[in-house]
């Protein structure tokens, strides 16, 4: 079959210039997108393990802003156009997650170099999710540790015996997701030990809190027959990427480069400054194998050889590199201390009316802290040149200095 367009991952996203949307939640959708398109039927070989096209992608931003459901599932709204890939309910619990990857049972049969076939089987599933809190539980230990394992995407058999529906096996399991939450729920449910590894180091986070543009008519942006256009093309090429199938490779170029990345990586010296904190060691960890497996997705939207060229791999460093920004604001909403918190929400009251007297201050602040955590609070705030003691008209009070930052 014959693509349509040179890249799939631009053409999605001049598909999707007539949303509001964040630029990156379109991006990231349409990464969710080409990995729910090629599910386990491609890999990257290492031996003793193998990289393959999943992800768990996170869109995070306050309600009703960056259309972050709206994004999710106009990217679904494609690939549930493909034959053979499989959909997860977002709302279920991990022993009925087994059970559904085990009914996902499908087998592909491709031809290796010696020329022998090979028939290998995979259980497949993607699962958008419109609101994170319906389906990911961080304190179920159980939840959490057969996420991470399914994020690996090994070749082997997962066995799991439940009181419920007896032993459930699942043939090369594959988990692929792309869900939707907000700051808050964030706070409220990630700790902070869920930061320098586990489950959290194999989330790409997408952060957006406003609009790309302003679009009042999206009939405007884009021509009828020009949309219809587009979408046909799109689908008919993920119909043709949904059948590649085999071991991709990595070019020689590409290997010396990724050789050369990974040298300068493992590199103390040359640790990026934002990433200094030991809290981002799990992600540290598992960014190359973010980046091969993005750069499989990138390859697959590009051309049917089953190869990735150097390009690919620069890409995707670079892309993944990006997104650490976004990662970072995030990560500033997880596990923050409760005095930290208790500062925000000191400081935000304080700039709000620009002078406050430390009666009203704790009368407006008394509903979410204790007197002793509010002394305390106020006191840090101070001491970090957030807040500045003043008087006016005789009367005692804090302000916010000029040039002082929002927050610890």
């Amino acid at each position: 079959m014959v693509r349509k367009a040179a890249n799939w991952l631009k053409t999605y996203m001049s598909y999707t210039r007539d949303s509001e949307s964040p630029t990156p939640f379109h991006f990231w959708t349409g990464v969710s997108v080409l990995a729910g398109a090629l599910r386990r039927r491609v890999w990257l070989d290492m031996r003793k393990f193998q990289w393959t096209p999943n992800f768990y992608i996170i869109l995070v931003g306050p309600p009703g802003v960056a259309a972050k459901s709206t994004s999710i599932s106009m990217g679904m709204s494609l690939l549930s156009k493909v034959p053979g890939v499989k959909f997860g309910p977002e709302s279920m619990t991990w022993q009925a997650l087994g059970k559904d990857l085990e009914d996902a049972i499908e087998h592909i049969e491709w031809t290796r170099p010696d020329g022998l076939k090979e028939r290998v089987a995979m259980s497949c599933l993607t699962i958008p999710i419109s609101e994170l809190g319906t389906f990911l539980h961080p304190d179920d230990d159980q939840q959490m540790s057969i996420l991470i394992r399914l994020w690996e995407g090994q070749t082997d058999t997962f066995r799991h015996k439940t009181k419920a529906s007896g032993n459930v096996e699942i043939d090369n399991p594959w988990l692929n997701i792309i869900g939707a939450t907000t700051p808050a729920w964030l706070k409220e449910n990630f700790p902070e030990p869920m930061i320098g590894g586990g489950l959290t180091s194999r989330i790409v986070f997408v952060f957006g809190d406003k609009k790309r543009s302003l679009i009042a008519y999206p009939d405007e942006v884009i021509p009828s027959n020009q949309v219809k256009q587009l979408r046909d093309d799109l689908i008919t090429d993920l119909v043709s990427i949904s059948q590649l199938k085999g071991p991709y490779e990595l070019s020689s170029f590409a290997r010396q480069w990724g050789r050369a990345w990974y040298t300068d990586h493992n590199n103390p010296d040359l640790r990026p400054a934002h990433l200094a904190s030991d809290r981002y060691d799990g992600y540290l960890a598992r960014k190359q194998t973010h980046i091969h497996k993005f750069a499989l997705i990138l390859a697959a939207a590009k051309r049917d050889q089953l190869i990735i060229e150097e390009d690919d791999l620069k890409e995707a460093e670079q892309i993944v590199t990006d997104n650490e920004r976004d990662m970072l604001k995030v990560f500033d909403s997880i596990g923050v201390v409760s005095q930290s918190k208790h500062v925000q929400n000191i400081v935000s009251i304080v700039r709000f009316n620009g002078f406050i007297t430390s009666k009203e201050l704790w009368s407006r602040s008394m509903n979410y802290m204790t007197l002793k955590e509010f002394e305390e609070a106020t006191r840090a705030a101070i001491h970090g040149k957030l807040l500045e003691v003043t008087t006016i008209s005789g009367i005692s009070g804090v302000v916010c200095p000029s040039g002082a930052k929002k927050g610890p």
